[in-house]
């Protein structure tokens, strides 16, 4: 075909009204393709062609370039095709080359069919299967329409020999990962032969353009089914909005010339076909609507490439700028080391001392002090259920019982120290196990914050995560040790010996025993009843009657218990809230540096030249970010440059 070479007065409009404004504007998406943006979620305006198996989609490619393309039984494309047609007046011979696979291959337009065949085997393979992976054909040439295409693998549900069982599946994708984005717009190829509502190529762009505002439709083989071609293409039954064009293909040895007069005839003579509007009949029609519609889509669609690619390049610097600096000496892995340990010792000390949790606002675990308190309260609450309690069906009988067996010849209503003393070691022996319990249920909660904290501050360097984690643990392991062996001792004192100055105990004691004349009145006096209140708590005293003589001992002993219980409790709860306290100080502020340092030093930790080996998960991402703002920095100076053009060329 030529558009302007031929100088026929219906094609000559074709380029010359858009020339100068689009082709900058195509050459600058046709640069952001072969740039690759896409792969950066930018999406590009594009024409994508799509038609059923046989629906001529080949011939309208082959019209609107001028070209040959390839023919034959089953899938002719197996590989998107992007064309890129250039109109270059005054050219002698048009000038045509594939991209494939990195690399360049000129062709001519006798063998460009051949061209296409082969570097289609070399990226899809010989057999019939499809691929993914795009060719580029450029064709420079005088009169053709300035126009990029995306030709893609004619839609067929059933394999024929040599193709995969899932051929259908494989085309959809194809097909639906090009037309999906609003940017593309659909040019549905379909014959005038066929139901277009049964199309399968109308049914996949009717799922993403519900409207059709972004579809063109392309009816083939007019002159085979003349006849109720007009009223399919004025009812519009399938909602095609940018319309229809209506073409006749080159039949035969005819030449692309030759073709276009005899399609001018048909629809001009034809005794239904003319009654078309000559608005939607002809290639030189569709090359001007393809053209058109690409300059609006352009126009309407770069200012928004230009805003993606500036934010993708301005998220993508500053992850690089976060990623860790690439340690090339010791000096560098060492002051990198020391950064580390000092920010993690500063948020340690912020949620395990300070109360301040900033870092984490949103996990409540990591409200460490809040967490350490909620762990307290529920120890001095296990203390209090575990150790001493009123049953208030046998009260008395255990110290009653202990009396009875504690006897001696001697003075008469005289306490015996050994006899409180045993009653108390009984009790001590119900809770022992609890403080163990605590501080081991204390460091597992300690070891899972400063490992997480350690990990996030070291999350750059995984080759010195390891050292940390181990450290870590291996301290506060030692820190568990040390807190049991503390509380094996604070028990061991309390067990043996009972001792306090703590002006509580008398004054408790001297509250209860003001009860025990009350106490014995009602024991003597069967009919003021059996209940009896101490301590806020009713018991029954009933069973006491029998034990009138040792009674007094008995009263007075479980008075002392219970004021002296109190305090071994406040010792107990109050000496540990002070040593987590004080533990977690020395944790922050020096153990855990000094053993983090001893374990990387040591001959398994690799020392401090570790670092400068860069784990192969960041060296990824600094290789994959280098890359991509590589890529957004020409996509950004091809947009500046083109801009440049058009705002000259207006000026």
């Amino acid at each position: 075909m030529a558009l302007i070479c031929s100088e026929t007065p219906m094609d000559a409009p074709i380029v010359s009204s858009y020339n100068d404004k689009i082709r900058p504007l195509l050459d600058c998406v046709d640069k952001l393709r072969h740039l690759k943006i896409m792969q950066e979620g930018i999406q590009l305006p594009t024409i994508v062609v799509v038609g059923d198996q046989s629906s001529g989609k080949s011939s309208v490619l082959e019209s609107l370039a001028g070209i040959s393309l390839p023919r034959g039984q089953g899938i002719c494309t197996r590989v998107p095709l992007i064309m890129r047609l250039k109109n270059v007046p005054n050219l002698g011979e048009p000038e045509l080359h594939l991209e494939f696979n990195g690399k360049i291959v000129p062709t001519d337009e006798e063998s460009v069919a051949e061209a296409i065949v082969l570097a289609t085997e070399e990226v899809a393979g010989r057999g019939k299967g499809i691929s993914h992976a795009p060719l580029t054909l450029t064709v420079k040439k005088c009169g053709v329409p300035d126009l990029t295409m995306v030709d893609l693998p004619g839609i067929t549900r059933v394999p024929v020999h040599g193709q995969p069982e899932d051929i259908y599946e494989q085309i959809s994708n194809i097909i639906m990962e090009y037309i999906t984005p609003e940017e593309s717009i659909i040019l549905n190829v379909l014959s005038a032969s066929v139901d277009f509502s049964t199309c399968e190529s109308i049914r996949m762009s009717q799922k993403v353009d519900k409207t059709g505002e972004r579809t063109l439709a392309v009816v083939t083989k007019a002159d085979r089914s003349p006849e109720g071609l007009l009223e399919k293409v004025t009812a519009d039954d399938v909602q095609i909005g940018l319309g229809y064009v209506c073409v006749r293909n080159r039949i035969g040895e005819e030449s692309y010339e030759e073709a276009r007069i005899e399609e001018a005839k048909l629809f001009q003579s034809h005794p239904f076909l003319s009654k078309i509007e000559k608005s939607m009949v002809s290639i030189p029609v569709l090359a001007q609507k393809l053209v058109r519609i690409q300059a609006n889509i352009i126009s309407k669609c770069l200012p928004e490439i230009v805003r993606k690619i500036n934010d993708k390049l301005s998220a993508n610097m500053a992850d690089l700028n976060r990623l860790p600096q690439n340690l090339s000496t010791v000096a560098e892995a060492l002051t990198a080391f020391m950064r580390i340990t000092s920010s993690a010792k500063e948020s340690l000390r912020k949620i395990l001392v300070r109360g301040e949790f900033d870092e984490y606002p949103d996990e409540k675990e990591m409200h460490c002090t809040a967490r350490l308190v909620e762990m307290l309260n529920e120890y001095a609450k296990e203390l209090r259920e575990t150790g001493l309690s009123f049953d208030s069906k046998n009260f008395l009988m255990e110290e009653i019982q202990a009396l009875e067996e504690a006897k001696e010849i001697g003075l008469p209503n005289f306490l015996p120290r050994r006899v409180f003393f045993s009653v108390l070691q009984k009790r001590l022996k119900a809770i022992s196990t609890r403080p163990q319990d605590f501080v081991a249920k204390l460091w597992d909660y300690i070891e899972k914050i400063v490992v997480t904290v350690l990990m996030t501050h070291a999350d750059s360097y995984p080759q010195l995560q390891s050292s940390m984690r181990r450290a870590s643990q291996n301290l506060i392991a030692k820190m568990k040790q040390k807190s049991i062996d503390w509380v094996l001792e604070i028990i061991g004192m309390e067990m043996m010996a009972d001792f306090s100055c703590n002006p509580e105990y008398s004054a408790k004691w001297n509250e209860l025993m003001e009860k025990q004349g009350e106490f014995m009145e009602l024991l003597i006096d069967s009919s003021k009843g059996s209940k009896f209140k101490i301590d806020g708590i009713e018991i029954e005293i009933g069973h006491l009657r029998v034990f009138v003589d040792v009674v007094n001992q008995a009263f007075d002993m479980r008075m002392r218990i219970i004021a002296y219980w109190k305090i071994v409790l406040m010792r107990l709860v109050d000496s540990m809230a002070l040593h987590v306290l004080f533990s977690i100080q020395k944790l922050v502020n020096k153990e855990l540096e000094e053993e983090v340092v001893g374990d990387l030093m040591a001959p398994h930790g690799g020392g401090i030249e570790r670092m400068l080996e860069e784990s192969p998960v960041v060296a990824e991402k600094r290789y994959r970010l280098t890359k991509s703002v590589k890529l957004l920095k020409e996509s950004k100076d091809v947009v500046a440059n083109i801009m440049d053009r058009i705002v000259l060329a207006d000026g």
